[in-house]
């Protein structure tokens, strides 16, 4: 939640930045000054922070893609062993004289 308020204030500064330098010329130089172009200041830093957005989210995705397999993997491991546990205690409880209705999913094949 205060990472989601920061960037809400962070992309409000940047918004009232680029609001007040609209008019403000900048002279780019491209290849060693074979290429000039002429913009608003606030085009060129608006374009530097989405090509630093564009990096970020390039270099978290593949994190973030295995975080979700592994994840992924030890939520079906955990339900295995759930199941497994549910079989062993019905048959504790089964050696113990406490019959219960088998639990559901048992590997019983049944027709």
């Amino acid at each position: 939640m205060i990472r989601l308020i920061l960037v809400g204030i962070l992309l409000l500064l940047c918004l009232a930045f680029f609001l007040q330098n609209q008019e403000q010329e900048v002279t780019l130089r491209y290849f060693f000054g074979l290429f000039e172009a002429s913009a608003p200041i606030y085009k060129p830093i608006l374009a530097g922070f989405a090509v630093g957005l564009l990096v970020a989210g390039i270099l978290l995705f593949p994190p973030w893609v295995r975080g979700r397999i592994e994840l992924r993997r030890k939520t079906k491991a955990l339900q295995e062993a759930e199941v497994d546990l549910e079989r062993l205690r019905h048959e504790i409880e089964r050696m113990t004289g406490k019959l219960s209705p088998p639990p559901p999913g048992d590997g019983i094949l049944r027709e």
